[in-house]
């Protein structure tokens, strides 16, 4: 079965020749493999703050693991033996300890399975319990937790169907929950013949229907017998009480959600035609309401298939999209139209229009307002009050208003704001519920009208990025900060809901991350976690922010690391610059502040911190901004910016004493990879390069890619400028190829990297070429990263460290 991701061997091209070597799965030095294993715990708080779970992640998974089989349809890719998405990374738990804030006492759940791995945790409304799936090889098991008694018990028999939509979620009164199901009478999968019934024929009739390139899509009728199969879905209520009870049809469930009053379910279900050109997301699917019994109610609309999308920034479907429900009342739909039919090219003086209707949903739809910019959502407050969120994506420019929820008539603007400028983004606002309910409001005890809520941001700042809850009157614009992250460290609210106290995390160069709650109003903190640091081995390691100007006066940063006991008179270090471009509209943005030079080092499996253990200057997170202001296009002058950002990075650090100039070498993983690979064929800064599942030849997505909306038609030889295969001749720097064989990502497919090591190799330069098998474009199995590990020390070591 062609869909069926099957198993290859691993294999090592040596630059010493033309030939191939099947090689075993190999482990970098031990200071590597100790930060590799190591992981810090998570946490995750009760919707009313009186809970908070540790939670402890699983080892990476081993290549046995990795290998189950995975099947690519309409775009996703998931387990077919446990009916289960197959993500990159994070999200699941083999451990838990429940700590009660109030006593500080902390207990264990009873009940739990032998080899437990939960995922997907839920709480109920009233937050005494919260509903998990339990992984296993052949299923997700559908389990509750009871803080009463602090027990763990299985709630179904049978398994919830993972490949798509939302498996479970409470029921408004936390009785049960609505779970997908697969079906106990579904059978076995349907067979492929090997007699074909006829041609797979697709065609198009003289319109304009562009489409990115897609791994894992349809591609002839046995396909959408198999997508059937496997997302089709029973529709069930799960009473805690083991009752289970059938609601509406199995379909393919797109959307499920109850109305706030819990009388009426939103569903979107996918319907027929599929199409071999897009993913599932752009499917025809009908949207309807139904009773809380899964009675129709209302057919709302039948959405087409969406493959005449135009490719560019700010198009949207024509038609009815975005349907939801207001957040405060009891049941009311909301959603929005085109009013340029989704097309930004259309000059309109509105560009979307939002529209509401209510229980029973039988009378005529209400326009509620109309935007100048592309709709982007709305915050719901309260019967009065409500924030429209519009902005527009190629001008970088986003808008807030408040407005009458009811009326539509506006109050006021409250922010109109670039996009690109971190520096005044008022952040997230704080909401009622983990569902995103209503703004949480400050009641206050004053005379004066006031409209208070509550924000939380990163933070960033001319000094880097400092966390902070602030306090904001919608009304008088008047602002006031509760809390907010001070040096030497970086703090980070992580649950707040107006209740007198804030939980916040702490770390530091030198202190891990942990938990604490503070008072607002006494100022007095209480530890709630004091978790061992995870990386020993980093002790004494020298973190720094780095601030620095490139030719035309642009303000870059990065965070450079030094090996623990580095003294400058010791001699300068060979470099790795890790970095990952990123394209601005204005010269300001480009130039802010990123990061924080307080953060203690958190190491992902594709992290460069590694290396800082082996004798190098590391500077991760390196800024590579790519500008193009007013009518320019930022990737005109990709190649030239690159550069430019690169040199001015090397001679800084070369500047400091710490860099030798001759030892620099440069990575990237997907858009960082083809950067990498653009800096080896112009120019002749390093002395390596490591590119992990990049793209490298642009006439392959000739529809577009990353940020860069204009097609291979309009702007050819911007695309062969940027394409590193086109000038692979210019590329002599030695550069190890790292890609995963079963790579999914949109543009990254692993031809990407097999053609490009081809044409290297024909042109006589030094490359090595690396396919994962059974990896995506993260990698997941224990044995790949390690290995991945141990190529790139490798290549570090002969051609940088230890260069001639």
């Amino acid at each position: 079965m062609r869909k069926l991701l099957i198993v290859v061997f691993l294999t090592g091209f040596w630059v010493t020749g033309f030939g191939q070597n099947n090689l075993k799965y190999q482990t970098p030095p031990k200071s590597i493999v100790d930060l590799a294993e190591a992981s810090f715990p998570s946490v995750n708080f009760s919707r009313d703050g009186k809970y908070m779970l540790i939670l402890e992640a699983p080892e990476f998974q081993s290549i046995e693991q990795s290998s189950q089989p995975v099947i690519g349809l309409a775009g996703l890719k998931f387990n077919p033996r446990a009916n289960t998405l197959e993500p990159e990374s994070g999200g699941t738990y083999n451990g838990i300890t429940i700590k009660e804030i109030a006593t500080g006492k902390t207990s264990k759940l009873s009940g739990l399975p032998p080899g437990f791995i939960m995922n997907r945790i839920t709480w109920s409304p009233d937050a005494t319990k919260f509903a998990f799936g339990n992984k296993t090889l052949n299923g997700i098991e559908l389990w509750v937790a009871d803080l009463s008694d602090f027990s763990a018990r299985k709630v179904f028999s049978g398994r919830i169907n993972n490949a798509y939509g939302r498996p479970f979620q409470w029921v408004p009164d936390g009785s049960g929950l609505l779970v997908q199901t697969i079906s106990e009478k579904r059978g076995n999968p349907p067979t492929e013949s090997g007699v074909p019934e006829g041609p797979v024929v697709q065609e198009n009739l003289g319109k304009r229907t562009p489409a990115r390139t897609y791994q894992y899509l349809l591609q002839n009728p046995f396909d959408e017998k198999l997508m059937d199969f496997y997302l089709t879905s029973d529709l069930k209520i799960i009473g805690l009480d083991g009752s289970s009870k059938s609601v509406y049809k199995p379909s393919i469930f797109k959307t499920i959600d109850y109305s706030p009053d819990g009388n009426y379910i939103l569903v979107e279900t996918i319907q027929r035609p599929y199409s071999y050109l897009v993913p599932i997301y752009n499917f025809p699917y009908n949207t309807t309401v139904l009773d809380k019994d899964g009675n129709v109610v209302k057919e709302l609309n039948q959405t087409p298939l969406g493959d005449k999308t135009p490719i560019a920034f700010d198009a949207v479907p024509a038609g009815p999209r975005s349907y939801q429900w207001r957040k405060g009342a009891p049941a009311t739909i909301v959603w929005t139209e085109a009013l340029d039919e989704g097309n930004p090219a259309n000059k309109t003086e509105y560009m979307d229009a939002v529209y509401t209707l209510s229980a029973p949903f039988s009378g005529t739809a209400k326009k509620l307002y109309s935007t100048k910019l592309r709709f982007g959502g709305i915050n719901w407050i309260n019967d009065e009050y409500a924030i429209v969120n519009e902005n527009l994506r190629r001008t970088q420019i986003a808008v807030m208003t408040l407005i009458n929820p009811e009326t539509g008539a506006i109050i006021k603007e409250i922010s109109n704001r670039s996009s690109e400028d971190t520096y005044s983004n008022p952040g997230r606002f704080y909401t009622s519920s983990d569902e995103g309910g209503t703004v949480l409001v400050d009641k206050g005890k004053g005379k004066t009208k006031a409209l208070t809520v509550f924000t939380t941001s990163n933070g960033a700042s001319p000094q880097g990025d400092r966390p902070f809850i602030m306090k904001w009157d919608l009304l008088s614009g008047k602002t006031d900060t509760l809390f907010k992250s001070k040096a030497p460290y970086y703090e980070s609210p992580v649950f707040f809901n107006n209740t007198g106290s804030v939980y916040f995390s702490r770390e530091s160069l030198e202190d891990q991350p942990n938990y604490f709650s503070l008072n607002l109003k006494t100022k007095k903190e209480s530890a709630l976690t004091d978790f061992p640091d995870p990386y020993p081995g980093l002790k004494g390691v020298e973190k720094s922010q780095l601030s620095y100007k490139r030719s035309d006066g642009i303000t870059l940063t990065g965070t450079l690391y030094l090996p623990a006991g580095y003294k400058k008179e010791d001699g300068p270090l060979p470099v790795l610059v890790w970095a990952y471009p990123r394209e601005y509209k204005t010269v300001e943005a480009a130039g802010q502040v990123k990061g924080s030079p307080y953060r203690f080092p958190r190491i992902s499996w594709g992290s460069p911190i590694y290396w800082v253990t082996r004798g190098y200057a590391v500077v991760d997170n390196a800024d590579m901004p790519i500008v193009g202001t007013g009518n320019d296009y930022p990737n005109d002058s990709f190649v030239e910016q690159i550069t430019d950002n690169a040199n001015s990075l090397i001679n800084y650090v070369v500047g400091l004493g710490v860099g030798d100039r001759n030892r620099f070498a440069v990575g990237g993983h997907s858009y960082g990879a083809f950067m990498t690979a653009n800096l080896l064929a112009h120019t002749n800064l390093f002395a390596a390069g490591l590119a992990r599942s990049g793209a490298y030849n642009r006439t392959l997505t000739p529809f577009g890619f990353q940020n860069e909306t204009r097609t291979f038609w309009q702007a050819p030889n911007v695309y062969g400028k940027m394409s590193p295969f086109f000038h692979a001749d210019k590329i002599k720097t030695p550069i190890l190829l790292i890609h995963g064989i079963d790579d999914e990502n949109s543009g990254t497919f692993p031809i990407q990297s097999e053609r490009l090591y081809s044409a290297i190799k024909g042109l006589g330069g030094t490359v090595r070429l690396v396919m994962l098998p059974k990896e995506f474009h993260g990698y997941r199995s224990k044995e790949s990263i390690l290995h991945t590990l141990w190529e790139q020390d490798q290549w570090l070591e002969k051609y940088v460290k230890n260069r001639k």
